[in-house]
Parts: structure tokens; C-alpha cells; sequence
């Protein structure tokens, strides 16, 4: 009765409806660091993942699912619908500098512009609730969720959060994130929502509970994984707080008509800043903060009963800013006119794994130093070509035949790399890319400082 009320309120204001009674709610879960190599549902044999797994089974693994290489560049085009190139979010907010490395990189803007209209406004116009919990590091004051059309909001950062009585234990964020999540879901059951839950898990400093640390500890590792237990313990919450917001979906009876999108923010962090090995990415090479496979592909599950067929494999390469046109086209809304829209949508995706979008190319733009130094990517079908900006060097994999990216071909298909690379060039050039420049204060010994006060993500 509410909804068919809504209906016709909508009817009376001219908003879009014409899917109106089988509008979806939709859930997107974001991990933080989550690497390709972390759940069992992709192969990991040490961190325990059922939730997870259990929503590939019921739905849509993707093997070849991009984000951007950081944190906030992957949230700046989720909420956009645009490559964070346009914005010049291509590092983490508010991003660090390498003062006496060979080029000096551009500045990241402390903030995604509110003139942008994001998914969640977009999704509020058509009668969708929204809400979101977790961490956004897309602005300060006056630029988070709340003033970017989340009109249920809460910032909610770190692996840990203070007791909830005093005295007691530091709670565990992903517990509560859940619990925000499904208190969310039962109050908003009876109308369309959209709800983003994005985690700090699996983002160091690790933590775990001494429960699931003792576990781990016991636990016999995975050959060739480096088998951390607070990694694992971590990995595991964040799964327990997935299977606590599909309990919730399922208590509220509204699973058939609920889209359940999990992601992760970039590929996986391998590295502690003090250089202890906790994660790999293997097969692929590389690691957050760097453009190779294994700091842009990320696991990626899709679960909508009855719409996305149940154990599925979807192998076309796509990208986390088609999560906005792909949310408005199951919603019934309409793209914003006023800002262009560099994704698609993977409605005929997520429905049919081999259903043909009209694109076959990706771009990435990494203009810093993180954990490589400052370059370009794009993927063509399967051709991929690294473009660094130190020496302009080219790198060229085929990614069909070498996944892990061990060949460099850009020597012996010399036409495919330069015309790749003019192609790059112009995508720049498309979206003002921001470029870094030669530093006059470059000093080789002193290349891999960083700035003051600043510390790699």
C-alpha cells in the first residue's frame, strides 16, 4: 500500500516510474583493499569467506572487474559515473608527495565538487531512500554523504570503534556496520532504498578479534599465500558482516527484489609499510597503488534472485563507475544531463554473462608515485599498455595469454604500442588529465622520501 501511495505521488510530480512496481532495492557492499586473491570463491583456501562465497554461488562472480588503483579515485567515478581523471582525484585525498623524486606529481583536490550529481541523488529523484554508513574519503565538512544525496548518512572509519558501554570492549566496525545496515533495511523494507556499506576492512593498520586470531594462528597456511591470521581474522568479519546484511535482506522478505553488488575499493595491499608481507595477488602482478593487474582487478559479486542466473561467471571487462548508469537503469531513473557519463550500464550483464557491451575500452590515469611511479593505462580487448612518465617507457601485455603480465610485447608489437599510446594520449586529453612535471629539486638519493609528515596509504 505504501509503495502503490508512492506511485502515485510520483505520477503527480512527473517523476520517472515506468518500471515503478519492480523497482529493486540496491545494496553495494565496498571493501578497502580487498585483493583478487582473498576469498574462496576466487581460490583462496586460508581466509574463511561463506558469506561471500555463498553470494557467488547464488549469483555473479566477475574475473575481470576494475577499480581504480587507490582508494578515492575508485569512489570519486562510483559516485559519479565518471573517470576520476576528469576530477583530478587520481590519488587518495589529500594524497602525498615524493619532494625530491624525478617528476613532481599534480595536486589532489581535498574534495569531490557537490556540483556533481551523484548516483544516490539521482536515485532520490526516482522515490529511492538512500543510505550510507562506512567510509568515504571523498571530503571533509560539508562535502560527505550527506551533502552528496545520502539522506541517511554516517561516517564510520577504522577497524575499530569505542565501546559501546563504558568499560567494555572497543567495538568491531564491521559488526557495526551491520548492524547500521539491517536497522537501515527494516525501517525502509516497505519502499524502494538504495544502501552503500563501505568498510575499512581489509585496510591496515590489521586488527582482529583474539578469537579469530587464535584461530588463525592454528590454522595450516595456504601454499604460496602469505596466510597472515590478523589478515584472515579481518577478511573474515568483513564476510560475517556481508552474511549479516543479507540475514537482514532475507528477515525483511525482500530478497527476490533486492541487487546485492560487493566490490572492492582497488586491488590488494601486499605490503605494510614496514614492508611485512600480508596478502598477494597472485596470479597477478602488482599490488595497490600501481597499474598492473593486481592494483585495479578486484573481486566483484553480483546476487538479484531470479534476475542474475545463480552461479554464474562473467568474464567481460568492466569497470566500478558502471555501477551509476547500471543502478539507474534497474531503478528506472534517468542520467543526469548535466554531467557527462563515461560508463555503462551492465543491466544486460548482470542478467546474461554474455551479453556484448558497446565498449572495449578502459583507461587508467595515475599521475604519482605510490607503489610504482607516476603512469598511464588503458585495455583494449585484450591488448593492455602501461605508459610510465619518468622515461616514457612502454609496457604491453596480452592479458588473454598472460594474466599475470610476465611478457612485455611492446618491442616486438611495436605499431600496436604506438598506436595504443597515441590513443592514451588523446583520452588524456579528453578528460584533462592532469600531468605531473620535471622537479627542479631532484635528488636520486633522495628520490623515495616522502614529504613531511605524510605517509603512503
Amino acid at each position: 500500500m505504501k509503495r502503490f501511495a508512492l506511485f502515485l505521488l510520483l505520477s503527480a510530480f512527473g517523476i520517472p516510474h515506468s518500471s515503478f512496481s519492480a523497482q529493486p532495492n540496491l545494496i553495494l557492499i565496498l571493501a578497502d583493499d580487498l585483493g583478487y586473491a582473498d576469498l574462496g570463491c576466487y581460490g583462496n583456501t586460508f581466509n574463511e569467506t561463506p558469506n561471500i562465497d555463498r553470494l557467488a554461488r547464488e549469483g555473479m562472480r566477475f574475473t575481470q572487474f576494475y577499480a581504480g588503483p587507490v582508494c578515492s579515485p575508485t569512489r570519486c567515478n562510483l559516485q559519479s559515473g565518471q573517470d576520476q581523471a576528469r576530477f583530478g582525484i587520481t590519488q587518495h585525498i589529500p594524497g602525498h608527495k615524493r619532494p625530491f623524486a624525478k617528476l613532481s606529481d599534480p595536486a589532489v583536490p581535498l574534495q569531490l565538487p557537490l556540483e556533481v550529481e551523484t548516483f544516490a541523488e539521482c536515485l532520490g529523484k526516482a522515490g529511492y531512500r538512500t543510505g550510507y554508513f562506512g567510509k568515504w574519503h571523498l571530503g571533509g565538512a560539508g562535502f560527505g554523504p550527506a551533502s552528496q544525496g545520502w539522506q541517511m548518512a554516517e561516517e564510520i572509519k577504522g577497524n575499530t570503534q569505542p565501546p559501546a558501554e563504558k568499560g567494555g570492549p572497543p567495538q568491531r566496525t564491521a559488526e557495526v556496520l551491520a548492524r547500521k545496515a539491517a536497522e537501515f533495511i527494516q525501517a525502509n523494507k516497505d519502499h524502494p532504498f538504495l544502501l552503500q556499506i563501505s568498510h575499512a576492512a581489509v585496510h591496515i593498520p590489521l586488527s582482529t578479534t583474539p578469537g579469530l586470531k587464535a584461530k588463525y594462528d592454528k590454522k595450516a597456511p595456504m601454499p604460496g599465500y602469505p596466510s597472515n591470521p590478523e589478515y584472515a581474522g579481518l577478511t573474515e568479519e568483513l564476510d560475517q558482516s556481508v552474511g549479516l546484511v543479507v540475514e537482514a535482506v532475507e528477515k525483511a522478505g525482500i530478497a527476490d527484489n533486492t541487487l546485492i553488488l560487493f566490490l572492492s575499493d582497488n586491488g590488494g595491499l601486499e605490503h605494510e609499510q614496514s614492508g611485512r608481507v600480508v596478502t598477494s595477488n597472485q596470479p597477478l602482478r602488482g599490488e595497490k597503488g600501481t597499474l598492473y593487474e593486481g592494483g585495479i582487478r578486484i573481486p566483484a559479486i553480483a546476487r538479484w534472485p531470479g534476475k542474475v542466473p545463480a552461479g554464474s561467471r562473467c568474464e567481460t571487462p568492466l569497470i566500478t563507475m558502471d555501477v551509476f548508469p547500471t543502478f539507474t537503469e534497474v531503478a528506472g531513473a534517468t542520467l543526469p544531463k548535466s554531467q557527462p557519463c563515461d560508463s555503462v550500464s551492465l543491466a544486460a550483464v548482470i542478467r546474461d554473462p554474455a551479453a556484448k557491451l558497446a565498449r572495449d575500452t578502459l583507461h587508467w590515469h595515475l599521475p604519482h608515485y605510490h607503489h610504482s611511479t607516476p603512469a598511464s593505462a588503458m585495455r583494449e580487448g585484450d591488448w593492455k599498455l602501461i605508459e610510465f612518465f619518468e622515461d616514457g617507457a612502454l609496457e604491453l601485455y596480452n592479458l588473454k595469454n598472460d594474466p599475470g603480465e610476465k611478457t612485455n610485447l611492446a618491442k616486438t608489437e611495436t605499431a600496436r604500442a604506438e598506436s595504443m599510446r597515441t590513443a592514451l594520449q588523446n583520452w588524456r586529453k579528453q578528460v584533462n588529465a592532469l600531468m605531473p612535471v620535471p622537479n627542479p629539486k631532484h635528488d636520486p638519493a633522495r628520490a623515495l622520501e616522502l614529504g613531511k609528515g605524510k605517509k603512503a596509504e
